[in-house]
């Protein structure tokens, strides 16, 4: 019986829904696990004291001090929580989380008063932890090898949404890939900014995609199947959300790859002089083809860049509208869970168990 169970399990973890595995939880199950991965970070930022401007002996003294901060106020939480004041945890809960954060934080902070370097600490071991629970209890990454096996059937689906997309797609990027604004607003625009409308954009895009999935997740099961949990929920969604958004970003790469192409054929060094005032900022040698000379700038990878990011979000609009891709493209995402649904009923009644709630 608990070799079936274990057989269960890990098809559960493949599919990219370890949640479904009744008895999951985040400080057993993910944060726990993770415990070596923390303890070393943990240590390591005992380099928080450090300080370039410092001697080695005053460096190695703070290192030192440091490394008594932790321990005293890792023991000190141990006190207050009546354990012994050496005895390490034998599961990661929300204290040992808290303490991860907070500690580490406050070392640069008490040895040499770096706000700076303290609030930049604590946003690296929470951002740390994120992706901790996300590759363990979310299982990313077998989410993400189950929608890359899917992707090609995902975008065979999509082919009639293509069709009817890609003219008015097609007329509406050729107009602002040669306007003259377009080029001088992303050629100038400094890399942080161009950074901040692309992850804004990214934004925008999964806002679209994220929207419908509560509802879609509650479509999925039958009558019959046991409920689902918050968190299973929340894991379902997840697979569907990574398969939709992969292959956004894969129509958006063929985007940014057609438009690289056709800008080095058509848009030649005298007319980015007339619209930027200068050749532009080449990458890598030019290119003998032709009778001409193609040559890649960065100025036409940004431009490309946001011709295709635009078209992400038009694409992710117009598979989430379109009633024919919906039925094509869910169909087997449909099927796999719905298959998995059915091995957790399996599942749940050889552990002889009734689902969380």
């Amino acid at each position: 019986m608990e070799q079936d169970l274990a057989a269960y399990e890990r098809r559960f973890r493949h599919a990219g829904l370890p949640n479904l595995i009744e008895g999951w939880s985040a400080s057993e199950d993910v944060f726990t696990r993770a415990s070596p991965l923390l303890a070393l970070v943990f240590v390591g930022e005992l380099l928080g004291a450090l300080d370039r401007d410092w001697s080695p002996w005053a460096n190695l003294a703070a290192g030192l001090g440091g490394l008594a901060f932790l321990v005293a106020g890792f023991g000190l939480a141990n006190l207050l929580r009546r354990r012994r004041f050496t005895e390490l945890p034998h599961s990661v809960g929300r204290a040992e989380l808290a303490l991860f954060v907070i500690l580490p934080a406050l070392v640069p902070l008490v040895f040499g008063g770096q706000v700076t370097s303290a609030l930049v600490t604590a946003l690296a071991n929470l951002v740390l932890l994120a992706l901790v629970y996300a590759v363990i209890g979310f299982g990313l990454v077998f989410i993400l090898r189950w929608a890359a096996r899917e992707l090609p059937s995902g975008l065979t689906a999509s082919l009639s949404v293509l069709t009817r997309a890609v003219p008015l797609l097609l007329v509406f990027s050729l107009v602002l890939f040669i306007n003259t604004e377009m080029w001088q607003v992303f050629s100038l625009m400094p890399r942080a900014y161009l950074a901040a409308a692309a992850l804004l954009l990214a934004l925008v895009t999964s806002s679209f995609l994220i929207g419908r999935l509560p509802r879609e997740v509650l479509l999925l099961q039958d009558e019959d199947d046991p409920p689902l949990s918050r968190s299973q929920r929340v894991n379902v969604a997840l697979v569907m959300f990574v398969s939709q958004a992969l292959q956004v970003l894969v129509v958006s790469a063929g985007m940014a790859a057609f438009f690289i192409v056709f800008g080095a054929l058509t848009i030649g060094p005298e007319v980015r002089e007339s619209w930027l005032g200068s050749t532009g900022t080449a990458i890598g040698p030019s290119l003998e083809l032709l009778g001409g000379r193609i040559t890649l700038t960065e100025e036409l990878l940004r431009v490309s860049g946001a011709i295709a990011a635009f078209g992400g979000v038009y694409y992710a609009i117009a598979v989430l509208t379109d009633a024919t891709y919906r039925e094509e493209f869910l169909e087997d995402i449909v099927g796999e869970l719905r298959e998995t649904f059915r091995l957790r009923t399996e599942y749940l009644s050889l552990r002889g168990s009734s689902p969380r709630t």
